[in-house]
């Protein structure tokens, strides 16, 4: 059995996605796609998952798509993809949507799919030696993974457009003036700046995180009259949740809350 392409650890209410085939680069293939799944899966469905943080091992963050196992059968490439897509967009889904808030490490090369990974991340952070590749048109393919909703978001649509169409290369300090990550740190730095702000996360009102979360994905698709109905029923959820009626109740007795995620 080949070593799985993520391994899954659930500490102190973080839930730590780590691509783990250095060897291979980390590559998006069946495999990867389809333990993805899994893994998001159980973040959205585990009360004890209060934050997501992915991560990756070796040289590279993901080489992204296996150009070899692209090359394989071409006749059956594209019956591959629909199988890869339908795993990895189920993924992309369920990891945008669950309550948990989602913290991206990013390292060295991250390319194709893994830059659309770090664009749904709500927090991406960054090595200095980090290059981000769209690679996408390299190859003659377009966005997937979510590039093409998240990107936009996270960019602006003509940003965007730039990376993926003219298969652009951008540096850490580049994505993050761009908005594609929140912040540049030294190489040695970002697993204990990635683990200190998961913690930090985990440590909120983790259903309050998933009605914002719901929101902020919502906001370019919906009227305003359809966003603020939105907002007021997700304040009213809020409102039944034991974190929120206790964190009142602190704040009047001048305490800091301590919130449970329930």
């Amino acid at each position: 059995m080949s070593d799985p392409a993520i391994r899954y650890e659930l500490r102190d209410g973080i839930a730590r996605l780590t691509l783990s085939q250095p060897q291979r680069g980390n590559p998006f293939d069946l495999a990867f796609c389809a333990e993805l799944r899994a893994h998001s899966i159980e973040c959205d469905e585990n009360p004890e998952v209060r934050a997501v943080l992915i991560s990756a091992e070796g040289k590279y963050f993901s080489v992204g798509a296996d150009l070899k196992w692209l090359a394989a059968d071409r006749e059956q490439l594209p019956r591959k993809l629909k199988t890869a897509t339908a795993d990895l967009h189920m993924a992309i889904t369920r990891l945008s949507r669950c309550n948990a808030p989602v913290v991206l490490a990013a390292h060295g090369l991250v390319t194709g799919g893994a830059t659309a990974l770090t664009a749904m991340a709500d927090f991406a952070i960054a090595t200095r030696s980090a290059r981000f590749y769209a690679a996408y048109s390299g190859i003659g393919f377009v966005a997937d993974g979510g590039g093409s909703a998240f990107l936009p978001r996270r960019v602006g649509s003509r940003r965007a457009a730039e990376f993926v169409m003219l298969n652009q290369t951008w540096s850490a300090e580049q994505a993050a003036s761009y908005g594609l990550v929140n912040r540049v740190v030294d190489d040695e730095a970002l697993m204990a700046e990635a683990e200190a702000l998961a913690a930090q996360l985990a440590a909120g009102p983790t259903r309050t995180y998933g009605e914002l979360r719901k929101l902020l994905l919502a906001t370019f698709d919906t009227s305003l009259d359809t966003q603020l109905e939105m907002e007021a029923r997700a304040i009213a959820a809020c409102a039944k949740t034991e974190d929120s009626w206790n964190a009142i109740q602190s704040v009047l007795a001048k305490q800091k809350p301590v919130f449970s995620g329930r």
